[in-house]
């Protein structure tokens, strides 16, 4: 598996290390457009004005946005488009700070293209701070969603690369329905106490690369919902946050499979949680298959390996029956370093559907607090070993305790 693994992954980094080589017309929204890097000036109109000229060309287009600072009210570029359009951010993008100008929960949206590039080293600042403390969606069902930094729906063949994202007010990038997207060398920076700020978040989409990328935020770094189908991380710095994560799954009806992760060669430091998958208890149907996390170094990491299907935060859910999510095929291989709590590998599958062919290989995990030395609990599930096992695997009951 490991060598089928770096084979993908050494095609995808030959494909989408650079960004591809086409012959455009530049478009500059301040000389075309009279955009004004002022701070002050709605960027708004300019941007959609030149979006829509590069849009209708059936020549490939490069919308250039200069360095400055711009205030940028909100953006929806939609396609199809006649060719290929590449976006080249050199400035930075400042959303309003005031959360309630926001009709949708979405500062800038993309979809329906095929074939989109955005590089240039720019940032889109969302000024998130002053909304982290409205933010109570996990607890209330009916709060106000705040903005999401970007959206991609139904984006296609693309490349995002060299881009900053920060202090979003809601989750930094949502990709949905996407196929075939790259994002590399991407940064994500918000701080710790930012509330649902996840850094990528993946639904419904076939061909995610995420590489060599540093995300910092306060929650996951990059999470995936139900549908994520062949997504490939790769030589992602993660932390702060909670980790990268699968799930929570089965809350809704009709949430489709998840098949073919892969997360290798990324290092998480002061993290709440380490490499984790969940799902929710008394469950929907459903299914996460084909997942894969290798070569993970865990600094200062608490949990860095779990499986949780009694994931229940807040009391939402009745943990007396068991999660209906099935998985099968997962394994956890050369994952080293550091945990910050005493149990550094955790398995809780469910009663109702056992964890199937689970691996667990060459674990080296240290916790060096009051408690004693680190260790492993599992319940409902047998895993395959094989090489180090430091704690031994499975050699501890489970507490039942639940994780954000």
């Amino acid at each position: 598996m490991a060598i089928q693994m770096n084979i993908a992954i050494t095609a995808l980094l030959l494909l989408f290390t650079t960004i591809p080589i086409v012959e455009c017309t530049d478009i500059d929204v301040v000389a075309n457009f009279g955009a004004v890097a002022d701070g002050q000036t709605d960027l708004s109109q300019p941007l959609m004005n030149a979006w829509k000229e590069a849009c209708a060309s059936p020549e490939p287009v490069n919308i250039v946005i200069p360095e400055g600072t711009y205030l940028l009210s909100e953006a929806t570029l939609n396609g199809p488009c006649q060719a290929p359009i590449s976006l080249q951010l050199q400035g930075t993008l400042m959303a309003p700070e005031d959360p309630t100008v926001f009709k949708e929960p979405t500062w800038v949206s993309i979809s329906h293209v095929d074939s989109l590039t955005m590089f240039g080293g720019g940032v889109f600042d969302g000024q998130g701070a002053t909304a982290w403390g409205q933010n109570d969606c996990a607890k209330n069902k009916n709060c106000v969603k705040l903005p999401i930094n970007i959206r991609f729906l139904d984006v296609k063949n693309s490349l995002i690369q060299d881009i900053t994202t920060k202090d979003s007010k809601q989750f930094h990038v949502n990709v949905l329905g996407c196929s075939n997207i790259t994002f590399q060398s991407f940064t994500v920076s918000t701080p710790e106490e930012s509330l649902n700020t996840d850094g990528i978040h993946i639904g419904r989409s076939d061909g995610v690369y995420i590489l060599d990328s540093k995300i910092e935020t306060g929650d996951d770094c990059i999470s995936l919902g139900d549908g994520s189908n062949n997504v490939k991380v790769q030589g992602v710095t993660c932390g702060p946050g909670h980790g990268i994560s699968i799930g929570s799954l089965g809350k809704y009806k009709n949430e489709e499979p998840i098949s073919g992760v892969f997360v290798t060669q990324c290092t998480l430091a002061n993290t709440m949680n380490g490499v984790r998958i969940k799902t929710w208890p008394a469950s929907q149907p459903g299914s996460a298959t084909d997942i894969h996390f290798e070569d993970i170094t865990m600094d200062n990491v608490g949990n860095p390996i779990l499986v949780d299907q009694e994931y229940c935060p807040w009391n939402q859910c009745d943990l007396s029956v068991p999660s209906r999510v099935q998985l099968s095929k997962l394994s956890f291989k050369n994952i080293r370093g550091t945990s910050k709590t005493q149990i550094a590998v955790k398995l809780i599958c469910s009663s109702g559907l056992p964890c199937d062919e689970v691996e667990l290989a060459d674990i080296d995990l240290t916790y060096n607090g009051p408690e004693g030395p680190a260790i492993s609990q599992c319940s409902n599930v047998h895993p395959a070993l094989s090489g180090v096992q430091n704690p031994a695997a499975c050699s501890s009951q489970p507490t039942g305790e639940a994780t954000p």
